[in-house]
Order: structure tokens, then sequence, then C-alpha cells
């Protein structure tokens, strides 16, 4: 991924990255609010259907995403980082890459083996399940979805306090580029 002499992100870029922002709130928020509904009524099931249609919508957009930071790099900092932050900033780029591509198919994986459908929106259409029902591998595929789910919370956290620093603390353009 090269630089570029633009001192921000294309707008393709821009609008992904906030777009996918606010599917990742909606889905924490989807889940996390699913409570107010008893289990087996309609209410907790759209909550549910919503938070699996979010997670897809995001791994859907991450290739949209990726192919287009491909094509066109990143605006270079100013002033540049130091090789330290530089490789910092890197690898949770990375780690939040791979959230978006790993935290839905896990999702997936969960919902198909505990026998759970995936409705296809506005129709009676389920998503085909493309595992077995399992309620062993079901179970712990949903706690590692809900503690990987945890520390990214806190990674995303990380990313959103290191854009506020870059803006008021080091006082360099990282923020802007993605405004």
């Amino acid at each position: 991924m090269h630089a570029t002499t633009r001192s921000r992100y294309a707008p393709t870029i821009r609008y992904l990255h906030w777009l996918m922002a606010v599917l990742i709130l909606l889905a924490y928020v989807l889940i996390e609010q699913r409570g107010l509904f008893p289990r087996g009524s309609s209410g907790r099931a759209a909550m549910m259907q919503g938070h699996f249609w979010a997670g897809i919508a995001i791994f859907l957009l991450v290739w949209w995403r990726l192919a287009s930071r491909v094509r066109g790099g990143a605006p270079a900092i100013t002033p540049p980082l130091d090789r330290f932050s530089a490789l910092v900033s890197r690898l949770l780029h990375l780690s939040l890459y791979a959230f978006f591509i790993v935290m839905p198919l896990l999702g997936l994986a969960t919902a198909w083996t505990d026998g759970k459908a995936i409705m296809i929106p506005f129709t009676g259409i389920a998503l085909p399940a493309l595992l077995a029902e399992n309620e062993d591998l079901a179970h712990s595929l949903e706690d590692l979805h809900g503690t990987i789910g945890e520390v990214f919370y806190w990674v995303i956290g990380a990313h959103v306090l290191a854009a506020l620093w870059h803006h008021w603390g080091r006082r360099d353009d990282t923020l802007k580029r993605m405004l």
C-alpha cells in the first residue's frame, strides 16, 4: 500500500470507513439490547437478525474497502510518524481488518451450528446453512465470538483515542485524512 500525494483518503475509503463504523455500532447495540425482549419473541428475533445482517454487511464492505485501499493507497501523515508509531499503527489497522473478516464468519458459524436461521430481510427465505447443527461447537463458537468482540471493542476504542490524540495531542493530520 503506497502513500499518495493527496492530503485525505479517497472519498470511497472515507465513506466506507464511516459506514462501517455505524454498522459496528449498530451490531453492538442490537446484540447488547436484545435482552429488552423475552426469549422467543419477535422483537428479540428482529434484534438478532439485525445483528446478523449488520455483521454480514461489514463482511461484504470490508472487501470493497480493502480493494479501494490497495488501489488508492493512504495519504502520508504530516508530520510523519516515527518507526515505532508507524508499526503500531499498521498492526492496529491490520487487526481491525482481521476483525471485520473473522467476526462475521464466526457469527455465521455460530448461528448455523446452533440451528438458527439467518433470514434474508423482507422475505421468508433463509440463507442456506453451510454447517451442520452441533450444540457443543455452537457454544464454543459463541464464546469465542463474544470474547473476540469484547476485546475488539477495546481495540476500536484505542483506534478512536489514537485518532483524537493525533489530532489534539500530536497535532498531525491523521484524523483530517479520514474526514
